[in-house]
């Protein structure tokens, strides 16, 4: 794991859970679904009830709140190229139970969110109490090599004002994060390439796990731009921008850990094009 940060009060400290800078193709990554990857309850009674009374208070606040099942990211297995005369491709394996909106609010939104980590470096160990729930985004790039970040909504629930990658929370790894993409800057989906998936990254502040990937738009950015005026989840975002590499530099002192990461593995994935 390499961390940015140690701080887990600095919300855009991150720690990279796992590097694909090569890029995996659908064929690549594949997922092992079981119970065994779901969360632990904690053994402190008192800490365990209070999911359901900080449930019960936000719920009263707002009588909107859904609590819809989640995929719980609980590690994974990386099995790089062999090395051999027939040498293999890598692959991923994501272990992935179910959670819920209801449980992620109650641990990792938590104010005593900490209090549910198990002191490890083994991160299935460490978050084994927390909901986990596993978000996707996507690093864009468009035909004249400039990358989408959106500024969320000051409406939104998590870090409104913020800068973002277009991504959500997955229904399945490759399909979703295109739909996410298209619903979000409101592209056809007939101009993107197929997602290379790049890693996973952390936000430290909640332990916020979430699955990057990158995408070539076949769109240069102004026409991205006519596309986002029609977005479908164009409420969720007050601007999109359509920015160079370096610029976004300037950009992460104000993007959540977890998409802060997101733009270290596209770094990473860029070196490697370069070595290569």
């Amino acid at each position: 794991m390499e961390k940015e940060a140690s701080s887990t009060d600095d919300p855009s400290s991150f720690t990279l859970l796992v590097s694909c800078p090569s890029g995996l193709s659908p064929s690549q990554v594949s997922v092992a679904f079981s119970d065994a990857y779901d969360r632990i309850p904690h053994s402190d009674v008192i800490l365990e009830n209070t999911i359901s009374e900080i449930w019960k208070q936000r719920s009263q606040k707002n009588n909107s709140l859904f609590n819809g099942k989640k995929f719980r990211y609980g590690g994974c297995v990386l099995h790089a190229k062999d090395g051999s005369d027939h040498e293999c491709e890598p692959h991923l394996c994501l272990h992935l139970g179910l959670t819920d909106y209801r449980t992620f609010v109650g641990t990792n939104l938590s104010p005593l969110w900490e209090r549910f980590l198990v002191p490890s470096e083994d991160d299935s160990v460490l978050c084994q109490h927390t909901s986990n729930p596993l978000g996707n985004g996507a690093v864009v790039e468009t035909n004249d090599n400039k990358i989408l970040v959106l500024q969320r909504s000051d409406n939104v629930g998590e870090f409104p004002g913020h800068f973002v990658f277009p991504g959500g929370h997955p229904e399945e790894m490759f399909d979703s994060i295109v739909r996410e993409v298209v619903e979000e800057i409101g592209v056809p989906a007939s101009s993107l390439s197929i997602p290379a998936f790049i890693g996973i990254s952390r936000r430290n502040l909640n332990v916020r796990p979430a699955a990057f990937f990158f995408i070539k738009c076949g769109l240069d950015s102004k026409e991205v731009r006519q596309f986002y005026s029609s977005a479908q989840d164009g409420y969720e975002s007050t601007q999109l921008y359509a920015v160079p590499m370096i610029e976004i530099e300037n950009m992460t002192s104000r993007m959540p850990g977890c998409h802060r990461g997101g733009f270290a593995l596209y770094k990473l994935m860029v070196d490697t094009r370069k070595i290569t």
